[in-house]
């Protein structure tokens, strides 16, 4: 018979091992960083010692993100595994350090499209199919199958939209039931506070109405994260409180910020993880969160900058500037930069551009390092070649992701080779150099206008050349990077390429696809056919990067010690 110490310390190990769901909502606007907060949430818990996984509900009908426009909804994230996701799934690994399956984005396109095959099979058994319980019971299923398979201890599930919107009903009466049917729930409702300029004061009455359209829907949120763009003030969170039914240290405040990643630590400034904690009827667990806290120190105190330009094609929407279309190559961009004790000055260049006015080329003497970054279409790639020349020869430190690096071939064939009107055939279907082209197995795809999750996709195995620019960076023969394309270096070409100059330092491991190209007689100059963003972490920056910051800091170095 065991020791009643033992046995209750068991029973408290079993039950803190049973998994707890966190349902994050948003209001008011959107775009408020819902994801940040989900995110920051699950970092403060791992702080405590819990594992913890993370899944993003897209109201969309579309099947996945694979075949929306980055302008649309933002950069298009890759998962492991091979999934087209939305982009918070990247802000999720990369808070996390963790690789996070296709399985935990939830789309009502996969939903209904569940449904409505299990119905025509049959599996309802006569049944009229209906909202309410079939797709809900479809979405609480998919949640706890992520729960199942991650054997997480908290499970954060955030609901993409505001409330309000006819496309998240559904899942918002999903998230209400599973509190029902006595699964460990919480609801965590982010709302925004606007300061309008001619008042002078931040207003509460938007959150007050976000939280009733919430509670029209059974939902009574247990924590309200007030995002604005300065702290909370008492009066503002009592007011809050008294009109929205919770306690006022529940209110907590998620203003404006210049580091995404100091979040956690100021949300533990209000004891929010401990608060979590006691809402499961948990004790209080102190946070293990120094080298969190040191990074966080360290990048407020960088001094010393190096300046980037990323010249795209995806920032306009009307009248306005999207960096969202390149959110991954801007943090690995920042980690590999904070990693060099230097706080990064990114510009956006456009490189539309350069096709209208090739003088405009000059703004790439005052960057330290570019990078080209992925894209489809024809829009602004004469521009984005326009640069990649003008780097090469002035010797500006070059970083070409994807779609930079088949674009730096191009380059490279026409004015190194002699190869007049070299292209892709995604650009121009009738060049007699196409240098760049479908991958064989994407031609039968494309015959069949199949575009969504139909791209070679997710993690591939790379090996490196040893004695080259990425064996250096690497350090390894072998790596797994993370591959979104249909089109690849002409394997016809390869061997003229190399001829002049150009080195293909990493291919598959048949040698068939070339996936890393690099210029030896440049001082950094490298493209890689994968998305080296996807794997650089905040304490943990891709080695590609990592190695084009050095050479820009490096460049930056030499042009001031000119001047002087």
């Amino acid at each position: 018979m065991l020791p009643i110490g033992v046995f209750l310390f068991l029973c408290e190990k079993i039950y803190v091992m049973r998994t707890r769901y966190i349902f994050i909502t948003g209001g008011v606007i959107s775009g408020l960083g819902k994801g940040i907060v989900t995110s920051s949430i699950g970092k403060m818990l791992q702080f405590r010692g819990f594992k913890v996984t993370a899944c993003k509900i897209d109201p969309y009908i579309n099947y996945d993100a694979g075949t929306l426009r980055p302008t649309e909804h933002g950069e298009v994230w890759v998962t492991e595994d091979g999934g087209e996701i939305d982009q918070d799934l990247g802000h999720y690994e990369r808070f996390l350090d963790i690789n996070i399956p296709k399985s935990h984005n939830i789309t009502t396109g996969q939903v209904f499209y569940e449904v409505i095959k299990r119905e025509r099979e049959g599996k309802y058994l006569g049944q009229t199919v209906q909202p309410i319980p079939h797709v809900t019971d479809e979405i609480k299923r998919r949640i706890r199958r992520i729960a199942k398979e991650s054997k997480a201890d908290f499970v954060l599930v955030e609901i993409g939209g505001t409330v309000g919107d006819y496309e998240n009903v559904l899942f918002l009466e999903a998230a209400r039931q599973m509190r029902l049917e006595k699964e460990e729930v919480l609801y965590v409702h982010v709302a925004y506070l606007p300061i309008p300029k001619s008042l002078g004061e931040m207003k509460t009455k938007a959150v007050q109405h976000s939280v009733r359209e919430l509670g029209r829907f059974g939902i009574q949120p247990d924590f309200i994260i007030g995002r604005a763009s300065m702290p909370l003030d008492d009066v503002r969170k009592r007011k809050i409180a008294l009109f929205c039914n919770v306690k006022e240290e529940d209110v907590i405040s998620d203003p404006d910020i210049e580091n995404i990643y100091k979040l956690p630590l100021i949300f533990e400034e209000e004891r929010f993880g401990d608060k979590i904690l006691s809402k499961f009827g948990l004790p209080p667990i102190k946070p293990r969160n120094e080298e969190w806290r040191r990074f966080i120190e360290k990048v407020e105190s960088l001094k010393e900058t190096v300046k980037i330009g990323i010249v795209g094609k995806y920032f306009d929407i009307g009248e306005f500037k999207l960096p969202d279309s390149y959110i991954s190559v801007i943090e690995a961009t920042k980690h590999a930069a904070w990693s060099s004790n230097r706080k990064p000055i990114i510009k956006w260049i456009d490189s539309k551009d350069f096709e209208e006015k090739r003088e405009n080329l000059s703004i790439l003497d005052e960057m330290d390092g570019i990078i080209v970054p992925g894209g489809f279409g024809k829009a602004g790639i004469e521009g984005k070649i326009a640069a990649i020349k003008y780097v090469r020869e002035k010797k500006i430190p070059f970083l070409g992701l994807c779609l930079g690096l088949q674009l730096a071939v191009i380059e490279f064939a026409r004015n190194v080779c002699g190869l007049k009107n070299a292209n892709s055939s995604e650009f121009d279907p009738d060049t007699p150099h196409p240098v760049i082209d479908l991958l064989p197995e994407q031609k039968e795809v494309l015959k069949k206008s199949r575009y969504g999750a139909t791209m070679r996709l997710g993690g591939q195995r790379v090996k490196i050349k040893p004695g080259t620019l990425a064996h250096r960076l690497y350090k390894k023969t072998e790596v797994i990077e993370r591959f979104r394309h249909r089109y690849e270096i002409n394997p016809k070409y390869v061997h003229l390429l190399e001829s002049y100059g150009f080195v293909f330092s990493g291919m598959t491991p048949d040698e068939k696809i070339m996936q890393i190209g690099e210029l030896p007689s440049h001082p950094f100059f490298i493209g890689s056919q994968f998305h080296p963003e996807f794997t650089s972490r905040v304490l943990k920056p891709n080695p590609l990067f990592k190695g084009f910051i050095e050479a820009s800091i490096e460049r930056n170095r030499k042009v001031r010690k000119g001047r002087r």
